[in-house]
């Protein structure tokens, strides 16, 4: 499983014109389901994205995570993030997940998310206009089967 995690100031997702998510301070995380992954790819991303602490203290430290700072998510699916490019231009998702598998798992991280935040989302599969303002900029990536 893939996230890149992006600290907002607010964030939102539009599908055919209409707002469907919206957050104000928090993390923007796309996420992309692997064809080989399984509840435990879901749990170490669930787990890192928690303890990010990216949240500036009173000291004006990176030292809070999202609970902390009292933050939110949106969640948004992103089957690109397993875009292969390595022979050639045009990209193969090959590796993203098939509805079939990525749908449940991607519903389980949207689940356990919401047992700690609130957290909006887009809609899975959907032709979504995400929009947000990356605040810092603070970007992070992760992959449940390459520790960075």
């Amino acid at each position: 499983m893939r996230a890149v995690i992006q600290r907002v100031s607010r964030a939102s997702v539009e599908i055919d014109g209409e707002t469907v998510g919206s957050i104000g301070k928090g993390f923007l995380v796309l996420l992309g389901v692997h064809s080989t992954d399984v509840i435990a790819d879901a749990d170490y991303i669930i787990k890192k994205v928690s303890g990010l602490r990216v949240f500036e203290d009173a000291d004006g430290k990176m030292n809070l995570s999202l609970k902390q700072a009292g933050g939110e998510i949106l969640l948004i699916s992103q089957f690109t993030l397993f875009g292969d490019v390595r022979h050639g231009n045009r990209p193969s998702f090959i590796e993203a997940a098939l509805p079939e598998r990525a749908v449940p798992l991607y519903e389980y991280t949207v689940d356990r998310f919401r047992a700690d935040f609130k957290v909006e989302t887009g809609r899975f599969g959907a032709d979504m206009k995400v929009s947000l303002v990356n605040d810092g900029p603070v970007t992070i990536m992760l992959d449940s089967k390459k520790l960075f």
